[in-house]
């Protein structure tokens, strides 16, 4: 069953749209970080930061409301392990705060539209 009245159409296409570029720059990221020789935050923010988008490609085929809503509140989950990893990569040096600005506003970007599909399909 597909929830198509709960939440506008162009949101799901933003939120679908905006988590997989993401999802293409935490790939690029984790690249680069093995190359500066850095593999548990990569690999962290890897996991995380490609979840995102998963679970909302998950939620379009949700079965019900409810499990509508579960997939996208995983994604927001994953977007505030995502934040973590991507402050602690900041502080660590591995980025820096041009890099670090960047892609963390695309990741607030993220989180704002989840919440508003969440609160709207409630």
């Amino acid at each position: 069953m597909k929830i198509e009245s709960e939440v506008s159409v162009d949101m799901k296409n933003i939120i679908e749209i905006k988590s997989f570029n993401f999802a293409v720059r935490i790939v690029k990221l984790n690249q680069y970080l093995t190359k500066k020789k850095e593999f548990v935050l990569s690999n962290q923010i890897l996991r995380s930061g490609i979840s995102i988008g998963a679970n909302v490609a998950e939620a379009e085929q949700a079965q019900s409301t409810a499990d509508f809503i579960s997939k996208m509140s995983i994604s927001l989950k994953e977007v505030a392990e995502t934040k973590y990893w991507l402050r602690l990569l900041k502080e660590t040096k591995f980025i820096s705060q041009k890099e670090f600005d960047s892609i963390f506003n695309d990741c607030v970007e993220l989180e704002k539209i989840l919440v508003s599909i969440i609160k709207s399909s409630k």
